[in-house]
């Protein structure tokens, strides 16, 4: 309980998840969060890993206070700047904030439809294969972030645009004994998106670009267990975000085809069951805080040809676990080739 929201568990159709409902505008809920810090952190950690706050709709136009509320939760809020992202989708004065919309000069479009586009019975596709994109953010990286906060500057009608999350926690729950063995001390080989190593790259036959060193596939353990709960939970991604030359899992069989292949199909039908999966639909004013290091999230199709998105993101580090301590940043090209010699 804190005296600035009442937190409400879990969220709508879900087994997980908690809303924060506060009362004022944004500038009032970002002072009271300040002077009560471990507040939002702690709601986040008892919601399962996502976290809804509404009505924040002033951060529009102030977006600094986007910033002071993502430190809350960690002592690094990432500068894109440094990120080798491109400078048209980072925000003209707050560099913290990488900007996801179809509008240009950022242009970027939402996922395809899947296909089929509904379930058997007429529901809203979730679950793997047939819904696609599933991924925890910059598994690439070592060590990788802690937490996203997402904001709804202008969504789309609510139909649409859906952001949805699975849970990590729940689904290692879940598995069978002999499953829990198995994974247990695996590790997956996370690929930087667009370097030619995605499931559909290696299948079409392209050519992977040479890597820098600050660009190369990371290990990451398959099962992690969360520094603030203690508790485990799956940390995988699919085809887009895994290494299919030399992965998706080390010491597997690799590639499209192999073995490897065969349990990370298995392990990400299972990890978006219905069961575990929160959709959301936005509202504009809407923040959503997720956890990545135990939740997996996917974007959805909308009408690009009459519907306009802007949303901003946010990325926190510095509390991924013990078996990240003392590690220079990957991603970073002058501490990744130092890292090398």
């Amino acid at each position: 309980m804190s005296g600035f929201f009442t937190l409400q568990t879990p969220l709508q159709g879900a087994r997980f998840g908690g809303w924060a409902r506060t009362t004022g505008d944004a500038a009032a809920v970002v002072k009271a969060a300040e002077a009560e810090p471990a507040a939002l952190p702690r709601a986040l950690a008892e919601s399962g890993g996502v976290l809804l706050l509404k009505g924040l709709h002033s951060i529009a136009q102030d977006a600094s206070l986007l910033v002071r509320l993502s430190r809350l939760f960690g002592p690094e809020v990432e500068d894109y700047r440094r990120t080798l992202t491109p400078r048209h989708q980072v925000h003209d004065a707050v560099p913290e904030i990488f900007i996801v919309s179809n509008v240009a000069p950022v242009s970027r479009m939402p996922p395809k439809r899947p296909e089929p586009p509904m379930t058997a019975d007429g529901g809203f596709p979730v679950q793997y294969p047939q819904r696609k994109g599933w991924h925890t953010d910059q598994s690439y990286r070592r060590p990788p972030p802690d937490i996203s906060l997402f904001f709804a500057v202008a969504p789309v009608s609510r139909d649409q645009g859906q952001t949805i999350f699975a849970n990590g926690t729940l689904a290692y729950e879940a598995l069978s004994p002999d499953m829990k063995r198995k994974v247990g001390q695996l590790e997956g080989l996370h690929a930087q998106p667009g370097s030619g190593r995605s499931r559909d790259a290696v299948l079409a036959g392209t050519k992977p670009r040479e890597f820098a060193a600050h660009e190369r596939s990371q290990r990451q353990p398959v099962v992690r267990i969360h520094p603030v709960t203690g508790k485990p939970a799956l940390y995988l991604c699919e085809s887009g975000q895994m290494d299919w030359i030399e992965g998706p899992f080390v010491g597997m069989q690799p590639g499209p085809h192999g073995d490897g292949a065969a349990l990370l199909d298995a392990l990400m039908a299972h990890y978006t069951r219905p069961e575990f999966i929160y959709v959301h639909e936005w509202d504009q004013g809407d923040l959503i805080v997720w956890d990545n290091r135990c939740l997996v999230h996917a974007a959805t199709w909308f009408d690009v040809e009459t519907q306009n998105r802007v949303m901003w993101r946010t990325t926190v580090h510095g509390n991924p676990g013990a078996l990240y301590a003392g590690e220079k940043k990957s991603w970073i090209p002058e501490l990744a080739d130092a890292s090398t010699e």
